[in-house]
């Protein structure tokens, strides 16, 4: 015996999509995008693998490099040491005066670092918060201060800090590296102080707070995320700095990490101590390292928070 579907009246409406297998009413998803966004998946994925390697590898063997003899360094460069040579360190912190450059070089980058971040959110809280004449124009006139070459302003930064009497001294130095640093900070903590809420501000303005103890007790707190990432670029730029130490601190008992490598590397490169060498790279190295390892995620946070409102 046969059986024949009895067909179902049309209804006019249209058809209901084809459901997901699993999920019950859920439309399918085409295998020609799942495909797609597998392909794309696989192949971010292989990218940040790559950059990954790209930049963890030299750094892993110049930490490695920094426990081998001078031998192992040339004969077996990718093998492990045979065994830790910690005097490499010692001497290089000791005989190649490194404790001296790396002293010299806290004092002047923790000291411009704080200069900066004061400075700076003093001036992006006024130019994100008030409104005055020629706001408009010195807020541009900093983001233009990020444009300009810093080697063009060398030879006329040079005569104006030995007429104050201010070449080859650390404090001056300091000074230099806040007006270097300043254009990013404002401009970076200019738009941050903009994000955040205003009534937190204005009910303390209400309750008798001056605009100083506002600033200092409610938006500093609030913009801690922006002073942290704005803090750690400048830490970067400001730890690394070769080139105006180079032309405003000769002198050598106030010379900073980066002029004391390159010098290392001279003295060095003549006397075939690559592995103290080595030794002060990895020193130099691992105070910006830890720094980003340490507030990686205030640095994520900061970014980010200026896209939220």
């Amino acid at each position: 015996m046969t059986t024949t579907d009895t067909p179902q009246p049309s209804t006019g409406l249209p058809a209901a999509p084809p459901a997901s297998p699993g999920v019950p009413g859920a439309p399918a998803r085409p295998a020609r995008e799942s495909r797609t966004g597998g392909v794309l998946n696989v192949f971010s994925h292989g990218v940040l693998v790559i950059w990954a390697f790209l930049v963890a590898m030299p750094l892993l063997w110049a930490v490695m490099t920094s426990f081998k003899d001078d031998r192992s360094i040339f004969t077996s460069p990718w093998a492990l040491p045979d065994k830790l040579h910690f005097e490499n360190w010692s001497r290089a912190w000791t005989e190649a005066h490194m404790a001296e450059y790396f002293l010299n070089t806290v004092v002047v980058v923790g000291g411009s670092l704080a200069g900066t971040l004061l400075f700076g959110s003093m001036a992006a809280y006024v130019l994100a918060r008030f409104e005055f004449p020629g706001n408009r124009f010195l807020y541009y006139l900093f983001v233009g201060g990020m444009s300009f070459p810093v080697i063009l302003a060398l030879v006329p930064l040079f005569f104006v800090m030995n007429n104050m009497g201010l070449l080859n001294t650390l404090h001056g130095l300091i000074l230099v590296y806040i007006a270097y640093s300043l254009p990013f900070t404002v401009f970076f903590l200019t738009s941050f102080f903009r994000t955040l809420p205003t009534s937190i501000a204005e009910a303390a303005l209400i309750d008798g707070a001056s605009h100083t103890r506002i600033f200092f007790q409610v938006m500093l707190p609030m913009a801690r995320p922006g002073l942290i990432s704005v803090g750690i670029f400048n830490f970067l730029g400001q730890w690394n700095q070769y080139l105006l130490p180079t032309v405003l601190n000769t002198e050598q008992d106030n010379k900073v990490l980066s002029q004391g490598l390159v010098q290392l590397a001279v003295s060095q490169g003549y006397k075939g101590d690559w592995s103290g060498l080595f030794a002060g790279l990895v020193m130099a190295m691992l105070p910006v390292l830890g720094a980003y390892i340490v507030f990686q995620r205030q640095v994520v946070t900061g970014l980010t928070a200026g896209a939220l409102k």
